[in-house]
């Protein structure tokens, strides 16, 4: 049962909601707490950059073909389906919420649990840690414009060079410096992952406080329904759902490896709650995020609750073929 039940980091998520919505931060405290989010943001993204060790990237390039099917998932699969959901709207899905369904789906790979998944699983492992990061990468160009296609065809406001500033200054930027600083540092900031998890962890429910106080000012909860949260709920299962199938059967119609197909079902279904949240806060900088990252922080649990499951059953089915071939035959 321990599968199902939330993570740390998602009980945490749920009390910073919850922390907003009875005492939300506001006028000029508001001001520093978001200039501290910001610092805090730029510090995320220039730790991602500093840990990413570039002969990883060069022996996992060559994989290009699995790499490509990922990033496809990534970024055309998921776009398919948000626009698809758009029949929803406005009978179902509210409009606000499925503006954070259309995010959710242009949002690159998670990397931690995308490569723990599929060290589990039994995968692809570098190769994983390769499309997990370039996902990453290539999500600081595609994610913004993606989100100004996707959002303007749903009748939402489109992506802004205000915008493609904001993320080449707060995001790109402390990313290539921790690259360039890499080799000398690259290192010990991997060495020290668990003393330098609060700057991961910590920035991001800062910027969650954040945007649910803001949200919750403007009357986020007399907009949104328990229904709507249900309604949230079903899409992100059934989203997850036909990216798992597409991946898993597709890879192997393909003719990948068995060890190929995991990391193209770990890596190609996930969606980063790390690089997006504060990738939103770039992108509707001035606008009331909440309802945008709710689709998106209930993903989250979803995905890792279901691929927990995936992951097993992968390692059991390994485990009972290798007892199988290692009994005499008869």
């Amino acid at each position: 049962m321990r599968r199902f039940l939330p993570d740390t980091f998602t009980i945490m998520l749920i009390a910073t909601v919850i922390l907003a919505s009875f005492f939300s931060v506001s006028g000029v405290a508001a001001d520093y707490f978001g200039l501290a989010t910001k610092v805090a943001i730029g510090l995320l993204f220039f730790l991602h950059g500093a840990r990413l060790s570039r002969d990883v990237v060069i022996k996992g390039f060559l994989h290009w073909k699995l790499h490509l099917t990922i990033l496809a998932a990534t970024f055309i699969l998921f776009p398919v389906i948000g626009l698809c959901a758009g029949v929803l709207v406005p009978g179902i899905l509210p409009p606000a919420l499925y503006a954070g369904v259309l995010f959710l789906c242009v949002l690159p790979s998670t990397v931690q649990s995308s490569i723990a998944f599929t060290s589990i699983a039994g995968g692809n492992v570098p190769a994983a840690i390769c499309s997990a990061s370039a996902s990453n990468i290539f999500g600081m160009f595609l994610t913004p414009l993606l989100a100004g296609i996707l959002l303007s065809a749903g009748g939402h406001a489109g992506f802004s060079l205000d915008a493609l500033k904001s993320i080449l200054l707060q995001l790109l930027a402390p990313f290539v410096l921790g690259q360039i600083l890499q080799p000398w540092i690259g290192e010990f900031i991997r060495a020290k992952r668990k003393l330098l998890m609060p700057v991961d962890r910590g920035s991001i429910l800062m910027v969650v406080y954040l945007a649910f106080s803001e949200s919750v000012t403007e009357g986020l909860w007399r907009t949104i329904s328990i229904r709507d949260l249900g309604v949230v709920i079903v899409v992100d299962v059934i989203i997850l759902a036909v990216v798992l199938a597409i991946t898993m059967f597709g890879s192997r119609w393909a003719g990948f490896s068995k060890e190929d197909e995991i990391a193209i079902t770990f890596c190609g279904s996930k969606k980063s709650l790390a690089s997006g949240i504060p990738i939103a806060t770039v992108i509707f900088a001035g606008q009331s995020i909440g309802s945008i990252v709710l689709p998106l922080m209930l993903f989250h649990q979803i995905q890792l609750m279901v691929c927990a499951v995936i992951a097993q059953k992968y390692a059991d089915a390994a485990k009972k073929l290798q007892i199988e071939n290692a009994q005499p035959a008869t």
